[in-house]
């Protein structure tokens, strides 16, 4: 009998767990959030958007903190941003032009404005001094002293000019930059600051003061003051010339002082190199200050001398204009007319001409024809994609670029096949022979004219061997007197034939022939003939020529070299003879 409180498993309800089932329970229970977790952290990682996001809510602070540290960033993104910006020129230049725009537009006009009024100022004081009766004073004074026009006025007029600055290692002496004012005649900049530190050492020594101590201040010399502003690690020397005000020290001191501050790790591990310090030139051409004394403002009469001034002025641009709208027009009929250039676009834009097109490297420059032209470049803007032009002189000059051939081959191009003719190494015919095909416009290459020098080495040494006769004794396998010099001449030219043939890619084999006179039975003379021939390779054997296929052969009296007729015939004919025979080294598979 059953228990009713007993589920009845028969009715479709679940089994008991089984031990595997509960473990699976136990564990998701115990790590089962964890795992979560860890899912969510892997989609974050294995999904592109939310990694961004999350690197989006970190990435402003860290460039901060980045930046605050060292320069490594910026250097970093440096090439991106140009590269940015370029391609941002390349694709739209209209993009860049409206942003810069309102920041440029009332950047030149201001400067036209202010420099049209410098212009107009300069002049019309020009004008009042010269023809004013201060100005005739002046330049009848000008006269008597033997000084300028300009230095008389600049004497009556100037309150105070900052002529040249210096700026000077303080250790060293040497001098790192050096600015002047306009028309201010300067010598030797170096000369001048080695005179300086040579007064500051000269009054140390003879005073008996320390460099910690006070140094000089001010040095005259003639209509010139010298002030010198001292700092830490620079001294920054002022030629001035007039009065100047107390108050300009302090544009001296504060000068030196950003210096100071800009080039401190510059100045740490100072080597003598002074070009770091070019960076610091504005800083010198602040202090180039000048003063001069006012007078009251009055209408010159002479004010309609500078409107037709400027008139003709006007004038002479718009015939410039038009003298420069004729020169171009000519410019691009010359260029259009020359091989291998051709022109897709060319006019005018912002002020200056511009020319594109395709142009063969080896055609004309456009930019070298411009002084023909009577052009100024630098108001041209050209821009030329490469490509390669079909004209023959121009595949020839291309082939000869290219094959770079000896002067003894000449190049010749018919019908779009390359002949060559002349001689050249075995070596350069089968690289040009590989090469002269793919040059743009060549077809074939045609060697057959040209001679192979390496191969007339090659044959001329094999004949030399080949006329070779060794002479021996009667009856005896010794050479006769002098022929062993002769043997060991045989051996270098054996050598140069092996290396020959190994860069030729040839085989040969060498048959030493040995002979005997008539004299004697045959039996005898083949014995004796054969031994001459096998001494003869042991020689070459012994003097370094290995790996080398020698077939030493006696032919007795049966090959006789000449007639005997006289003893000297006979002489001759106990001797050895070389026949070399020459073939191609077999080619493998692959190769």
């Amino acid at each position: 009998m059953s228990d009713p409180h007993t589920p009845n498993n028969s009715k479709g309800l679940p089994k008991d767990d089984t031990p595997d089932d509960q473990l699976a329970e136990i564990r998701s229970l115990i790590i089962g959030p964890n795992q979560a977790q860890l899912g969510k952290l892997q989609e974050r990682l294995d999904n592109p958007e939310l990694f961004a996001r999350d690197i989006s809510r970190v990435l402003p602070e860290a460039v901060i903190l980045r930046s605050s540290q060292d320069k490594k960033l910026a250097t970093a993104l440096m090439s991106t941003i140009e590269e940015v910006v370029r391609s941002s020129i390349k694709k739209d230049r209209g993009t860049l032009v409206g942003a810069l725009f309102p920041v440029m537009g009332p950047a030149i006009r201001k400067a036209v404005t202010e420099t049209f009024t410098k212009m107009l100022q300069s002049l019309n004081q020009a004008l009042e001094k010269s023809l004013s009766l201060d100005g005739l004073k002046w330049r009848l004074e000008a006269i008597r002293t033997g000084k300028t026009f300009a230095e008389v006025v600049l004497l009556h007029s100037l309150v105070y000019r900052v002529e040249q600055v210096f700026l000077i290692h303080k250790e060293t002496g040497l001098l790192l930059q050096h600015v002047a004012g306009e028309e201010v005649a300067f010598r030797d900049a170096d000369m001048i600051s080695g005179m300086l530190t040579a007064i500051q050492d000269f009054v140390r020594d003879s005073f008996g003061m320390q460099k910690s101590e006070d140094e000089i201040e001010t040095i005259q010399i003639g209509e010139l003051t010298i002030w010198v502003t001292q700092g830490p690690e620079l001294i920054l020397p002022a030629a001035i010339r007039g009065t100047a005000p107390e108050e300009l020290k302090l544009v001296f001191q504060e000068a030196l002082e950003n210096i100071h501050l800009e080039q401190s790790d510059t100045l740490e591990s100072f080597d003598g190199d002074t070009a770091p310090f070019e960076t610091s030139r504005h800083y010198l051409k602040i202090c180039l200050q000048a003063q001069y004394k006012t007078k009251k403002q009055k209408l010159s009469p002479f004010l309609w001398i500078l409107l037709g001034a400027i008139i003709i002025a006007l004038g002479s641009w718009g015939f410039c204009s038009a003298r420069n709208h004729l020169r171009w027009a000519n410019y691009l009929k010359k260029i259009n007319s020359e091989r291998g250039v051709i022109v897709t676009d060319a006019g005018k834009r912002d002020g200056k001409y511009f020319i594109s097109g395709l142009r063969d490297p080896l055609a004309t420059d456009p930019m070298a024809v411009l002084p023909d032209s009577k052009f100024d470049s630098e108001n041209v803007i050209s821009h030329w994609e490469p490509y390669y032009a079909l004209h023959p002189e121009f595949i020839i000059a291309r082939a000869k670029i290219i094959l770079n051939p000896p002067e003894t081959v000449r190049l010749e191009l018919i019908n779009n096949v390359l002949h060559a003719t002349g001689s050249a190494s075995h070596q350069w015919i089968a690289e040009a022979y590989k090469i002269a095909r793919v040059i743009p416009g060549i077809a074939q290459f045609h060697e057959k004219n040209l001679i192979d020098t390496d191969i007339s080495h090659l044959t001329t040494i094999k004949n030399w061997i080949e006329n070779q006769r060794l002479r021996f004794a009667v009856n005896s396998i010794n050479p006769v007197p002098g022929q062993n010099d002769t043997l060991r001449t045989l051996a270098k030219e054996i050598r140069k034939l092996q290396a020959l043939t190994q860069f030729l890619d040839k085989r040969f084999y060498i048959k030493i022939i040995g002979h005997t006179d008539q004299s004697g039975s045959e039996k005898k003379n083949l014995a004796l003939s054969q031994e001459r021939a096998n001494f003869v390779a042991s020689v070459l054997i012994i003097e370094g020529l290995k790996g080398i296929n020698y077939k030493a052969v006696g032919v007795g009296s049966s090959e006789s070299l000449c007639e005997e007729m006289a003893e000297k015939h006979r002489e001759f004919n106990r001797g050895v003879s070389f026949n070399i025979i020459l073939t191609d080294r077999p080619t493998t598979k692959g190769d």
